[in-house]
């Protein structure tokens, strides 16, 4: 599903490619599903006073005391991940010893993660030609997934101390790819967070449509809709 909107505008000039992660380039739900698990099941068998404490609800209305307390820090998921160990450790009257290596549980299960079939072949095409530069709100890390060779840079929300849509993530992106912002094309799965972002910080956008989604009828359509990274090179090849 390649779909070029406004032919007018053609993407010849683009010279780096900002990509998002979660849901772009694999699918998030389930990794976070299993490294809650991984978590919980760590926080029984080492710290079992947690669970027999807490109930899945009692866990929502923890998180939302955390934002609620430090919104400001809202755009760090592993601070506020880590606020709500300490929490838990509190209340059920463990040391906070607990936070740092059951943080690691869980990132090591966040991080266990399958990439889309087209992500590892088209990326290294695309690697070839562009600038290529990962901007994600989450904490992902290539490293450990195994594909941080595969790009030229990484922005991070804790990095730009604010998650996307914000300008300021953005802005770093593009001070990252180290080109003009007309030059870059960001491609996304979320159309707020990465299309609505994108365009309002002057880069030109590319919806990544995996799963066949009707665009919210509201929003401003982004430059191209794609289904997988193969698309993008299509795109970029006819550009």
């Amino acid at each position: 599903m390649l779909r070029l909107l406004q032919p007018d505008r053609a993407l010849h000039a683009i010279r780096a490619i900002t990509l998002d992660l979660d849901d772009t380039l694999w699918e998030i739900g389930p990794v976070i599903r299993d490294a809650e698990r991984a978590l919980w099941d760590w926080l029984g068998a080492n710290y079992p006073r947690i669970p027999e404490r807490f109930t899945a609800n009692d866990l929502l209305q923890l998180r939302q005391q955390v934002v609620e307390e430090f919104g400001d820090r809202a755009h760090d998921f592993s601070f506020m991940r880590k606020a709500v160990l300490r929490r838990l450790a509190d209340v059920a009257g463990y040391d906070e010893e607990l936070v740092d290596p059951a943080f690691e549980v869980f990132c090591a299960a966040r991080n266990t993660v399958i990439l889309y079939p087209d992500v590892i072949p088209q990326l290294e095409r695309i690697y070839s030609r562009y600038t290529v530069v990962a901007v994600t709100n989450g904490n992902a890390n290539l490293e450990t997934i195994g594909i941080r060779h595969l790009f030229h840079g990484v922005v991070t929300a804790i990095e730009a101390g604010a998650a996307k849509p914000s300008r300021r993530i953005f802005d770093l992106a593009i001070e990252r790819a180290g080109v003009a912002k007309s030059e870059i094309l960001h491609v996304g799965d979320h159309p707020e967070t990465d299309i609505m972002g994108a365009r309002q910080a002057g880069l030109r956008s590319a919806w990544i449509n995996r799963n066949g989604d009707d665009w919210p009828g509201h929003m401003t359509e982004p430059d191209a809709t794609i289904s997988d990274l193969a698309d993008l090179v299509e795109l970029l090849d006819g550009s």
